[in-house]
């Protein structure tokens, strides 16, 4: 595969699909794409990396030079309904899923795989970040867009490569796990919780593929695994191999002693003994769960010191969408979450009320995955906004929607008005931001839970909290 002069990635605006196009790019492949409904923040990395892509689908899209086609998952990728997948596989052209990339640009280097529920996209990063700052020369593949490192996916001259592990499907034709390409030596296991209820009913379906992915790890690997997620229990009882375990206040590796703020300390322990003083912007217990997780890895490996892991830890800015400050010139604290599943939205949620505690929590929140869109998991919104003073439900997203058991916005906002919850549907985003400007007070905080653009209304909100509430 990786002998190829032109590849076209088909939904190129995905964070996987964009940063997969990028280690092509950058290992001397012309990359070009399409896709449709382009937002920040890929986007803008799409932009800043000069990949050229089309903003709309469409079969003259497809290079007449193009040796690969990389097709991605979005349930509008399938020829019977668009024009330029059905042309691809009409090519003879070879086709692929992102996934397949990976596997083929990772395969001759020491692939640490990090996989999980939540917080799978900060840990792939913060690890990458750490191995940067000690001169390790990673590459790394990072399934969103971070602050630090610089870039969502790199080759690097050193022996390691990092890789964001999803349990979704590969592609509208390959079923597997898209971790299950990754040829794993190295595993560290985030949390694990029920999510992707379309694909996975049921938790045992959630985490077979996991066991599989577990089983991929030689001998001479390594597999660090956090002990503290609903489902992890399930997975840990079918591992027999040697493990080393972290979590908050459960594992080999801990947290103690932690002075939460907008920059939290605490102790980094390994069986009860303090290593160093760990220092953090980053907000929430899970990401506490995550910096252990990475220190876990780093010194049980002997790849880092105690005091290395806390210098690079100190510098790590952490990831676009996952409780990002939105501005810094307005007296109202506004971070956006990524609210794709409920694990997601209880931690961003409990983040915000742990760090601004003196604050009114206003929730700005569009069901945007098919999880949240799922009849099935309508049980969710009885206790999600739990701390939530004020939760404002945008409309939920349509793509998708006659693939799966479709809820609407009104019976969403009934369900959590029910639940007890102050709750207001929007729609159309200039009325949104009206009503949620009639809302706000200098004494709020703002949490903008989507994994998807809200309507504009993230970039909207702070912008008006700027005019209204200046910061002094």
């Amino acid at each position: 595969m990786l002998n190829i002069r032109h590849a076209h990635f088909i939904g190129i605006a995905g964070a996987g699909m964009s940063a997969a196009a990028k280690l092509l790019r950058d290992g001397g492949v012309l990359v070009t794409g399409s896709d449709e409904g382009v937002y920040p923040p890929v986007s803008d990395f799409l932009t800043a990396q000069g990949i050229p892509y089309n903003t709309r689908y469409a079969a003259a899209n497809l290079p007449r030079e193009a040796d690969l086609i990389v097709i991605g998952k979005n349930a509008r990728l399938v020829p019977e309904t668009n024009a330029e997948v059905a042309a691809a596989y009409a090519s003879g052209v070879r086709t692929a899923s992102f996934p397949e990339v990976l596997s083929a640009i990772s395969a001759a280097k020491e692939t640490v795989v990090v996989a999980g529920a939540f917080g799978k996209s900060t840990s792939t990063a913060l690890l990458s970040h750490c191995l940067e700052a000690i001169g390790a020369d990673p590459s790394y593949f990072i399934g969103a867009i971070p602050l630090t490192p610089a870039t969502s996916a790199r080759r690097g001259q050193g022996a390691l490569f990092v890789l964001e592990g999803d349990e979704y499907p590969s592609s509208n034709t390959d079923p597997r796990s898209k971790f299950l390409h990754y040829h794993p030596r190295h595993l560290i296991v985030t949390p694990l919780a029920h999510d992707h209820v379309n694909v996975f009913p049921t938790p045992a379906d959630y985490v077979a593929p996991f066991v599989e992915l577990v089983r991929l790890v030689p001998a001479d690997g390594s597999i660090t695994f956090c002990l503290e997620g609903p489902l992890s229990p399930a997975l840990l009882k079918t591992i027999t191999r040697p493990l080393v375990t972290y979590g908050v206040a459960h594992g080999e590796f801990q947290a103690a002693d932690i002075a939460w703020g907008e920059t939290t300390r605490f102790a980094l322990t390994r069986n009860g003994t303090a290593l160093t003083q760990i220092e953090t912007t980053q907000l929430g217990a899970h990401n506490i769960q995550n910096i252990v997780g990475v220190a876990a890895f780093l010194i049980a490996r002997e790849l880092a010191s105690p005091a290395q892991v806390a210098a690079a830890v100190k510098t790590f800015r952490g990831i676009r969408r996952r409780l990002d400050r939105k501005s810094q010139t307005t007296r109202i604290p506004i971070f956006e979450g990524f609210g794709s599943s409920y694990d997601k939205a209880r931690s961003a949620i409990a983040a915000m009320k742990l760090h601004f505690p003196q604050h009114r929590l206003v929730v700005v929140f569009e069901p945007h995955t098919f999880s949240w869109r799922n009849r099935e998991a309508l049980a969710w919104y009885d206790d999600v906004f739990a701390g939530a003073d004020k939760i404002f439900i945008y409309e939920p997203a349509t793509q998708g929607a006659t693939t799966h058991a479709q809820v609407s916005q009104g019976e969403i906002v009934a369900r959590v008005a029910a639940a007890g919850f102050n709750v207001q549907p929007i729609s159309e985003p200039d009325a949104a931001l009206a009503a949620i400007g009639a809302e706000l007070t200098e004494r709020d905080a703002v949490l903008l839970l989507t994994s998807g653009n809200l309507g504009g209304l993230i970039e909207r909100v702070p912008a008006l909290a700027e005019e209204r509430w200046p910061a002094g």
